[in-house]
């Protein structure tokens, strides 16, 4: 766990027009992950496990993450989005957030 003293410390992830940033939200049933221009303040692309297209098929959470992780980078393709910055936040680098972060190298982002 993260104390709130050592907070101060990490270092934050910041995105620009041509590397935006992958922020990534897990809850216990869904993944949600945005695509962010932090000069703007703007999301430019978003995707998560609550969307239509996953509603009607059964699979684990981690199959379903990789899943998110394909539709975000498919969507990033379209705006012509190659180099991103991944911030995972306080989660730890395995299982659902590993097999989202290959979904997303699946569609060729590079970060």
């Amino acid at each position: 766990m993260i104390k709130k003293k050592d907070r101060k410390k990490l270092k934050r992830i910041f995105g620009t027009s041509n590397r935006p940033r992958i922020s990534v939200f897990r809850s216990n049933k869904a993944i949600y992950v945005q695509l962010i221009d932090d000069f703007s303040g703007k999301t430019l692309v978003s995707s998560s496990s609550r969307e239509k297209v996953f509603t009607d098929k059964k699979k684990t959470k981690i199959e379903l993450s990789n899943e998110v992780g394909k539709l975000l980078g498919k969507r990033a393709k379209m705006l012509k989005i190659e180099k991103v910055v991944f911030d995972k936040r306080k989660y730890l680098y395995h299982g659902r957030i590993k097999s989202l972060a290959e979904g997303i190298r699946e569609m060729g982002l590079d970060f």
